[in-house]
């Protein structure tokens, strides 16, 4: 693998359409190639990963707005 920004990383495309650049993600290595691996290695599993379903999506708001785990439950 390249560093180039354009490769595949894991079968995902680095920089792929609709996916904004982040000129703000924090620098992990000073190597430019090391650096762009990692996140290229980030974005591959985000995007690997199946989507969730209504009752995740509903327990991580309520886990995220600081409620107990008894309000998540019926949240879900």
């Amino acid at each position: 693998m390249t560093n180039n920004r354009e490769t595949t990383a894991g079968g995902a495309l680095v920089g792929a359409p609709g996916r904004p650049a982040r000129p703000d993600r924090p620098r992990r290595f000073d190597d430019d190639a090391r650096n762009d691996a990692y996140w290229a290695r980030i974005v591959a599993c985000v995007d690997s990963a199946p989507p969730l379903s209504d009752e995740q999506r509903a327990t991580l708001r309520v886990i995220f707005s600081g409620a107990t785990t008894a309000t998540a439950q019926e949240a879900a």
